[in-house]
């Protein structure tokens, strides 16, 4: 009653489960769709509105040039599945990013821009608050435009992974629906 396997008899179960392992995940390979190499690094993009200073739950954002500490609301109210485009943009203060929502996005955009003014909007990338924007209007045509605390010479390769990664996941979207 030796309840240990003999050395021929372990490596023999522990080659099988290893097998059908392999065969399965060829399997499962085998029928996904052919993946293509990322050209890019993705960078997720997530708006979110100040804080009411009455409410008790708010999250702590640190700008990273300016050092302006905003408090914001724990929830972002746009996230990267409510972009459609991003567009690097030259005006008359400089570059900056221009954000188009998708249909949908754009009348909560209204929505909420209305009933928030006076308070800022501000935004992520990858958890990083790296622009602000006050809301003096509502925002009636779904684009958003922020300049942005990063060094300028990064403005181009972060609007081309920002624009790259939006529109790899409208294009999940497009394929789930």
């Amino acid at each position: 009653m030796d309840i240990f396997c003999s050395p021929k008899r372990f490596r023999a179960h522990a080659v099988l489960p290893m097998v059908l392992l392999g065969l399965l995940a060829g399997l499962l390979l085998a029928g996904c769709e052919s993946r293509r190499q990322q050209d890019y690094t993705a960078i997720i993009p997530r708006f979110f509105i100040e804080a009411n200073p009455r409410e008790t739950f708010s999250l702590p954002v640190e700008m990273p040039q300016s050092g302006i500490t905003l408090a914001v609301n724990p929830r972002p109210f746009l996230t990267e599945a409510d972009v459609a485009n991003v567009e690097l943009v030259q005006v008359d203060l400089g570059l900056c990013l221009l954000f188009e929502l998708t249909p949908a996005a754009g009348r909560d955009l209204y929505r909420i821009t209305a009933s928030n003014q006076g308070r800022r909007m501000v935004l992520t990338l990858n958890g990083m608050a790296v622009g602000v924007r006050m809301i003096d209007q509502p925002f009636s045509f779904g684009q958003i435009i922020l300049f942005l605390e990063v060094a300028e010479q990064d403005l181009p390769e972060l609007a081309v992974n920002l624009r790259k990664t939006v529109h790899d996941i409208q294009a999940r979207i497009a394929r789930a629906s």
